[in-house]
């Protein structure tokens, strides 16, 4: 079954810095031990994400527009004070104004917000050493948890910054065009990943 922390990871490993990625560099970017890090690797290989040592592109995009804020929905709670995400958090903040949002509870966070919880228990300390991280991860965030124009934008947003490197010549660029999941050449794939997705286990009450 796929968790969230391998979503972060096929997320993270799309970005253009980590073409030359280890394990090790990997589980210290994310903030994981070496041993999830292995775990979500290969899970998000089962899934389809990531084949080899490259990203899907276009599997990766299809489930980020389509199955994420389903499989990894939202959980909200009371106001306080946290790490900025989604529409509060860069690149968002800057394309729109908003005057509420959500962060990831901390009590060294810079922000007040509604709670929301992370797609994996140490996101906000992985976000607030690498702000590539912080960004693609509040991107997902607004995908999870955003409105039809936080989720336009954050697509936009994550498109720009997962653009496939020319040294991947069976990547898809990240503004093309994605089809509807059932035509997808994944498609079946894709299906089955998130049959596997929606499993009675949620995916942070699991790590409480």
């Amino acid at each position: 079954m796929l968790k969230p922390q391998d979503l972060a990871v096929a997320v993270v490993l799309a970005l253009p810095d980590m073409g030359a990625w280890t394990y090790a560099s990997l589980a210290v970017r994310l903030e994981l031990s070496a041993s999830e890090t292995h775990a979500a690797v290969k899970r998000a290989g089962l899934a389809g994400l990531v084949r080899g040592r490259s990203v899907d592109r276009r599997a990766l995009f299809e489930f980020l527009e389509h199955g994420v804020r389903y499989a990894f929905f939202p959980v909200r709670g009371a106001p306080t004070r946290g790490v900025p995400t989604g529409v509060l958090a860069p690149p968002l903040d800057r394309l729109m104004s908003a005057s509420e949002g959500p962060v990831w509870p901390s009590a060294t966070g810079s922000a007040r917000g509604y709670a929301l919880t992370p797609l994996y228990r140490t996101a906000p300390d992985a976000a607030m050493r690498d702000q590539d991280v912080h960004e693609v991860l509040a991107l997902v965030d607004a995908l999870r948890d955003g409105g039809p124009r936080e989720r336009a934008l954050a697509v936009r947003e994550l498109r720009a910054r997962l653009a496939a490197r020319s040294s991947e010549t069976r990547g898809v660029h990240a503004d093309a065009t994605i089809p509807h999941p059932y035509n997808h050449p994944c498609s079946r794939a894709i299906r089955a990943a998130s049959t596997r997705l929606l499993a009675p286990s949620l995916p942070i009450a699991s790590e409480r």
